[in-house]
């Protein structure tokens, strides 16, 4: 930083911009252990986003767009090795390693800081550490949900500006409260990219190291990262602290921290209703969120495409919100097409774009778009042409964009208090098997689709891609702790609260295949449909065929006016195929008996009733 050097401190209670002890004992502490030259406090300001991003393109690490094409953005080129989630680096260092459970790595948390407290040691010679105060949801809600990140990445520091609310507010309101003596709770979180410099030596566009850690401790609500620069092992305040810790709070506080969309569908006829859907990574969540309907006269707002924090509200209905700022998407196969929305949100500028290619006249490319360029540089560097074997962006490439410059964003993204849900879809993406769209009976049932729910593994993680694998409520990778419990929670969800209040619950599948490979649904604008026939259910309005898997709309019931689908197709996307279901009962079995004692009763009760209606 260089302008302005207010906020530049050596870490110490004399000059450092906060009356806040407890932060300044975080940072003196972290400044002392990674011996950074330099440590800033940020203030979330637009000079100061000139300042970090001035600085980024003087190191290479970003190339400003032309400003006619995307104002005010960027392009940036990751490490080839550092492009995605690591999760077989990510640990939940419960007390107890019960607590993990068998979906999360564990190591005891003493022996997990020893490690890490020798990689940290001297880590940030060489550069600036960012101080970064930051609030997931809303400044103004009834109990804020703080954090501190300190990191020495101006990349990330850069992307949390667009991804959280951050900065001197932040701060100012946490030691507003901390002067009046209320309790509040903040996450310290700390990330290195983990390679520190010597005096004189040049830095590279991005560093990282070979060794990486994302590491949770969730009882003492703390996060450390090391090594990654990239995305969620980076921007602890998106899966690190808003899922994995968050869900560990929301256990033991009677609250929900969801890996889900949120979005807000009006009839013709006025009436709105609010949806959460849970699908993993890459399944299509951010286009749904931004959806285009096809159907005359429904609309679609968006209230957020990743995370969503619910909580049961004094009339007894679940309120959700979304706690992030920003859309982090993954941008092939994003286009005019699949998402105008998101692309409208894109082209307004602001934004952050990794790993897609960079073309010769100052813009951004990647797999899906149109008008494919003559000649472009690879994410990894190389020159590209539409020739080339090699694909131009990273599958799991993104744009980093703020969440307020989505026309299509919904005025009750402002509000605290959230929306009432009515409607909770979990989905995957199956090439058979699955129906388009199915209802669970009761609030248990729709927790066992959940806790089964499946899906072929994509880019979004490291690892193969197309393996299916089990992903409870979208949430694998992002559960603070044992799934087991984590399934406990959701029951208690519903047997705690008034059952007539809670989300109906559906599971939808929006990739089933035929025989040649086709898709036997366009998806799309076109799952507008399958929203107008679960808000017509929820209403009592549509019908349903009772079948051994859930209820599943009625011949005639889905509104397919004007859509180039066969009834044949159709009736391939719905049907509930016996013997292949019975075959998912064995893989099913098997994914229970990982909890042991910590699976909930009644969701082998679900699996039994399954069988007997399958004939199994």
């Amino acid at each position: 930083m260089t302008a302005d050097t207010s906020n530049e401190t050596t870490a110490t209670h004399d000059s450092a911009p906060t009356s806040h002890a407890g932060i300044l004992a975080f940072v003196n502490e972290v400044a002392e252990l990674t011996t950074p030259d330099r440590v800033y406090w940020c203030t979330g300001s637009d000079e100061e986003w000139v300042e970090l991003t001035d600085a980024l393109v003087a190191t290479g690490t970003f190339t400003r767009l032309d400003p006619e094409k995307k104002p005010n953005s960027f392009h940036a080129a990751s490490d080839p090795t550092d492009v995605a989630r690591v999760e077989d680096r990510t640990y939940i260092c419960s007390v107890d390693e019960k607590d993990c459970g068998p979906t999360n790595n564990w190591m005891d948390p003493g022996e997990m800081k020893a490690i890490m407290r020798k990689l940290y040691a001297g880590c940030m010679k060489g550069r600036t550490m960012y101080v970064i105060p930051f609030v997931m949801g809303h400044l103004e809600a009834e109990h804020p949900m703080f954090g501190v990140e300190l990191t020495d990445s101006a990349y990330v520091t850069a992307s949390m500006r667009v991804m959280a609310r951050m900065g001197t507010n932040v701060l100012r309101k946490m030691e507003e409260l901390d002067a009046a003596g209320e309790e509040f709770h903040w996450v310290p979180a700390l990330h290195s990219v983990g390679m520190p410099l010597d005096e004189g030596q040049e830095d590279v566009a991005w560093p990282c190291n070979d060794t990486k850690y994302i590491v949770q401790f969730p009882e003492e609500r703390t996060i450390w990262s090391f090594g990654s620069g990239y995305g969620g092992n980076a921007l602890l305040g998106k899966k690190c602290y808003a899922l994995r810790i968050a869900s560990a709070m929301a256990r033991d506080e009677g609250w929900m921290a969801e890996h889900m969309l949120i979005l807000k569908l009006t009839s013709p006829e006025g009436v709105t209703k609010y949806v959460a859907a849970a699908f993993p990574s890459a399944c299509g969540k951010t286009n749904l969120a931004m959806l285009e309907p096809t159907i005359p006269g429904w609309k679609v707002e968006a209230i957020g495409d990743d995370i969503a924090w619910m909580r049961v509200g004094d009339d007894g209905r679940l309120w959700a919100v979304n706690p992030e700022y920003g859309f982090f998407g993954v941008a092939p196969g994003t286009n005019e097409h699949t998402n105008p929305n998101a692309m409208k949100t894109i082209n307004k500028g602001n934004s952050v774009f990794t790993n897609v290619a960079l073309t010769e006249d100052g813009d951004v490319w990647w797999e899906g778009l149109e008008n494919p360029p003559a000649h472009a540089t690879s994410w990894k560097g190389e020159p590209w042409t539409p020739d080339s074997e090699e694909l131009s962006s990273h599958p799991n490439s993104r744009y980093c964009t703020p969440i307020k410059q989505c026309d299509m964003l919904a005025p009750e993204y402002d509000d605290p208090r959230g929306v009432p849900i009515d409607a909770i879809l979990f989905g995957g993406r199956r090439k058979t098997t699955i129906p388009l769209v199915t209802e669970a009976r009761d609030w248990v049932h729709g927790t066992f689709m959940g806790a089964t729910l499946s899906s072929e593994t994509t880019a979004a993680a490291t690892g193969q891609v197309g393996v299916v694998r089990r992903d409870p409520m979208a949430m694998l990778p992002f559960i603070g702790y044992n799934a087991g419990d984590y399934f406990s929670h959701w029951i208690n969800m519903g047997k705690d609260n008034d059952a007539a209040k809670m989300p109906r619950i559906f599971y939808v599948n929006w990739f089933r295949r035929d025989d040649e490979g086709g898709f036997l649904w366009p998806g799309f604008g076109e799952n507008s449909r399958v929203l107008k026939w679960i808000i017509e259910r929820i209403d009592g309005q549509a019908a349903a065929v009772e079948t051994p898997i859930g209820h599943v709309p009625a011949p005639g019931s889905l509104d397919i006016d004007g859509l180039d689908v066969t009834e044949d197709d159709l009736r391939r996307a719905l049907d509930v195929d016996v013997e292949e279901w019975k075959q998912e009962i064995p893989q099913i079995t098997e994914w229970f008996e990982k909890f042991g004692d910590q699976l909930p009763a009644v969701l082998w009760t679900e699996l039994d009733g399954l069988k007997a209606r399958l004939g199994a």
